[in-house]
């Protein structure tokens, strides 16, 4: 699971930009990517680590954070 969606919004990127005009990739693969359907390789990962500004392990969850969403669930 990633927190690409939650530092989007934090930082106030729409996905369509990430996408487009700066990843690369298509609007809906990003899409993916921000509903967990599909997680980027580490190359695309990194791309949008630097994108964004942030280090790669700030759009990851911990394995503790996984377990409390799933409890939560």
């Amino acid at each position: 699971m990633n927190k690409i969606k939650l530092v989007l919004d934090k930082k106030g990127i729409k996905q369509k930009r990430l996408a487009e005009q700066q990843l690369g990739k298509s609007f809906k693969m990003v899409n993916f990517y921000v509903q967990n359907r599909n997680q980027p390789n580490l190359e695309t990962l990194y791309k949008i680590a630097s994108i964004l500004s942030v280090e790669v392990n700030g759009l990851l969850y911990s394995k503790d954070d996984i377990e409390q969403i799933k409890n939560k669930q």
